[in-house]
């Protein structure tokens, strides 16, 4: 299953990350349910291995393609985001004193935490993009415009998978010429 569940992400985030068009430095937030991943109810099952084999090809790419990582908390951190100390400061974000655990925070942030190398907590950001495994609701993460990416993956592992780009606002009304590039 753990495979699986690398496929898959490798798969969805790919196409995100095509579709994005994300710069080097750019943020891709991820909010994730280790226990809809292995078909329990949110917040009920944390699985570190499954938690563990997202975050393998997340890093990954993220790395590959120059992005900063957020990775989001529970509820019971208030949806708090995990990130690496420079990226916070890079982005004026203020740091939160809190330590994610699998039952406060969820695998996925204590996951994160462990794996980089000077991980803060932050309570606000704007993200370019981003992947929602488990209807965890990032949207509020989400710079303005969000638009959903449809990936041709519905479900990593058994959790529904949503993901989702910004895009800059259009204005000026129906005279208005805009840059294709941006869309």
């Amino acid at each position: 299953m753990l495979n699986t569940i690398r496929s898959q992400t490798r798969q969805a985030l790919c196409a995100l990350l095509q579709a994005a068009k994300l710069q080097p430095g750019d943020i891709l937030v991820l909010g994730g349910s280790s226990s809809e991943i292995v078909g329990q109810s949110i917040g009920t099952h944390s699985s570190v291995e499954a938690a563990e084999a997202v975050l393998d090809e997340v890093f990954a790419l993220c790395q590959q393609q120059q992005l900063r990582l957020a990775v989001q908390c529970c509820e019971h951190l208030n949806r708090a985001l995990i990130v690496e100390a420079d990226t916070a400061k890079a982005y004026g974000w203020e740091p939160v004193n809190v330590l994610p655990q699998p039952k406060a925070g969820g695998a996925f942030a204590t996951c994160a935490h462990a794996r980089m190398k000077q991980p803060v907590a932050v309570e606000h950001i704007r993200a370019h993009a981003g992947m929602d495994i488990g209807q965890t609701f990032i949207g509020m993460h989400m710079r303005e415009v969000c638009v959903p990416v449809r990936t041709g993956v519905s479900h990593i592992g058994s959790a529904v998978l949503s993901t989702c780009r910004s895009r800059p606002k259009f204005i000026g009304g129906s005279r208005a010429v805009y840059d294709e590039n941006l869309k």
